[in-house]
């Protein structure tokens, strides 16, 4: 770039750990962006206060004070690069950064210099550590002499890392010169005072701009009162305290629940907050959508109009979630992400699905998919590889719905299940007009294709038991059955498993008649229809017998098998050979997957085979009437299970 100096490999320290990426020097500031995308940090050059260099291991470290207190800590410089930096800072900023030396000496006996917001303990003249007074959570005098300071530990600070300051005790005797008193306030008081006038968040610290009483937080979970600050926000709960500074909030998200009177407002983090060792980088509230707010601003005119010129208002009035989402964007920067162009079946934002064992909503955006409440998954349609629409894998009488599972390009995969089928064409739409891959969908890259996924996706992938039945009876469905779980006879099939695979020899190959309830309870063996009739049967009669079974007539048709029972036939002794040692169930996984991935081309001639069989049969059949079969012999209720 022509304006400015680019520095590569440098990383932020500090709140939430190590974060490496690019830092760069120009005449409008200081700008710096996490490697691989995300969080940026951005400080303009009327707001830099003061400048400092560092040697560190490994490397340099710059220090950066902005007028609102805050310490940026930069490090990773070489050697050579120091001379570049404090030219640049000279001749374009007017500042010269000035060198602090670290105290090696590990002595713990110094001098305290308070500067703006940052607290720097000094041993030798040298800086033996510094901490920033924004993230002290509380002051507290002990005896006459010892102070000690505690830093928020569930909060952005040190998100990332192991170990976390928590806090630091301070021993200042009566002879200090430093922090003068007198009898009744010793010099400890002194220094505690001087503490909580430069720490916000503290008595005598920043006040609340507005705040925000008893909100609804799903993660992490409770009721807390949500106060914003000039330069943070903070959480307060009963048993928690959270303080999110500012400039850890990448993004807000306004999503109105589907068909409910919620609506979630996401604050999303990097670094995340921290509660014990859980991270959570998305903060979920819950507002109830009706409900009207006039909330005052408690700042100066003056701030209001020069710093937060055309970002903030004097008051605010209207629905809840708004006027939340209003200032905290003004008071962050943080951009909003609100619902586009995709609307459910019932003219929602969002589809019920559930991930990981939990219900939510799944939310189609413009640039990526969120699932809410819990876990808050976000994906961006950049991290994404494929997406594949499944059949629900729970089958029987959940065919009403089907699974999305989304692969990203880092190999991680998220399934969103138990989505209703009815919502499966708009969700089509939305995903291919964003041009996202889809697997399943072979060379149906448009609206035509959506009937034929959908039948794949639910009619045509075989389910064990019905395949296995249909070559025992010939095909012949009852009324009974779940029309979803009957196979459209003129559609292929896209098989999950080598059970469907269709095969049958002499045994399997024909057209006989099996009662129809016999059939419901082989395909539905965990029904519990099938097993209250059968156990209500022998409580009320014992000596109840089952239905007969029919004869099964030998010189009936056989029935003509589709082109992947074709295609297995001449495959399946290949996918032995290829997998030595498969297992029998493994066999029909594989010749799937094979079978999805050929082109039309490929599949033609077991196409055209099936065809043949077809027409074979059909000029078979129509001659053909099946003869009553009058011997049957009858079989006790308790030896048929």
């Amino acid at each position: 770039m022509s304006d400015g100096h680019l520095f590569n490999n440098i990383s932020l320290v500090g709140r939430g750990g190590t974060n490496p990426g690019q830092l760069r020097v120009y005449s409008g500031g200081v700008l710096w962006k996490k490697q691989g995308g995300g969080k940026s940090v951005e400080v303009d050059k009327s707001d830099v206060l003061g400048l400092a260099w560092t040697k560190v291991p490994r490397g340099n470290q710059l220090g950066v004070r902005t007028k609102d207190g805050l310490l940026y800590k930069f490090t990773g410089f070489r050697d050579q690069d120091i001379a570049s930096l404090i030219t640049v800072f000279q001749t374009t900023y007017g500042i010269q950064p000035v060198e602090k030396q670290l105290s090696v000496s590990g002595k713990n006996w110094g001098e305290v210099d308070l500067d703006g917001n940052t607290l720097t303990f000094l041993v030798a003249s040298k800086q033996a550590f510094e901490v920033s007074l924004a993230d002290v959570a509380q002051t507290q005098l002990q005896g006459k002499n010892d102070v000690m300071l505690e830093f928020h530990v569930d909060d952005t600070t040190g998100a990332n890392e192991k170990d976390s300051l928590m806090e630091i005790s301070f021993h200042i005797p009566n002879s200090n010169t430093q922090f003068v008193g007198d009898e009744n306030r010793p010099p400890a008081q002194v220094f505690c005072d001087e503490i909580m006038k430069n720490t916000d968040g503290v008595p005598g610290g920043e006040a609340s701009v507005v705040t925000f009483e008893g909100i609804t937080i799903l993660t992490p979970r409770g009721r807390y009162n949500v106060e914003l600050h000039t330069s943070f926000l903070r959480l307060q709960g009963q048993a928690n305290d959270f303080k999110i500074q500012y400039s850890s909030v990448v993004r807000l998200f306004s999503l109105p629940k589907s068909n409910q009177l919620f609506t979630f407002v996401v604050v999303t983090l990097d670094p995340p907050i921290r509660k014990g060792q859980t991270l959570y980088p998305h903060i979920v509230m819950q507002f109830d959508t009706d409900v009207v707010v006039d909330k005052p601003l408690s700042m100066s005119e003056d701030l209001l109009t020069t710093k937060y010129k055309d970002r903030l208002e004097p008051t605010y009035k209207g629905l809840v979630h708004e006027v939340f989402t209003m200032i905290v964007r003004g008071l962050s920067g943080a951009r909003v992400t609100r619902p586009g162009k995709f609307r459910s079946c019932l003219g929602g934002y969002a589809v019920k699905s559930s991930l990981k064992a939990e219900d939510g909503v799944l939310y189609p955006l413009e640039k990526s998919f969120f699932f809410l409440p819990k876990p808050p998954t976000l994906i961006l349609h950049e991290e994404i590889d494929y997406l594949e629409f499944q059949r629900h894998a729970a089958g029987g009488s959940n065919m009403q719905y089907f699974d999305l599972l989304i692969k990203l390009k880092t190999e991680q995969e998220h399934l969103f299940g138990n989505i209703q089928r009815s919502e499966y064409h708009n969700l089509f739409k939305f995903i291919s007009g964003k041009g996202l891959k889809i697997m399943n969908l072979g060379e149906d890259q448009s609206t035509d294709g959506v009937a034929a996924v959908m039948r794949k996706s639910n009619d045509d992938v075989v389910d064990p038991h019905l395949e296995r039945i249909k070559n025992e009876t010939g095909g012949d469905e009852s009324d009974e059955e779940d029309e979803d779980f009957v196979a459209d006879k003129d559609d292929e099939g896209s098989p999950t498993d080598d059970s469907g695979e269709g095969e049958s020899d002499d045994n399997d190959s024909g057209d006989e008649e099996v009662p129809a309830k016999k059939k419901v309870k082989k395909e539905q063996p965990s029904s519990s229809k099938p097993f209250v009739s059968r156990k209500k049967a022998k409580d009320d009669d014992d000596t109840k017998r089952k239905k007969p079974k029919k004869k099964k007539d030998p010189n009936a048709p056989k029935r003509a098998l589709t082109s992947f029972m074709y295609f297995s036939q001449s495959e399946r002794e290949n996918v032995k050979k290829s997998n030595p040692g498969i297992i029998f169930t493994e066999v029909g996984k594989v010749l799937g997957e094979k079978w999805n991935k050929m082109s039309a081309e490929e599949k033609a001639p077991y196409e055209a085979k099936a065809r043949a069989d077809k027409k074979r049969y059909t000029d078979e059949i129509s001659g053909y009437k099946n003869p009553q079969v009058s011997n049957v012999v009858p079989v006790n209720d308790s030896d048929s299970a």
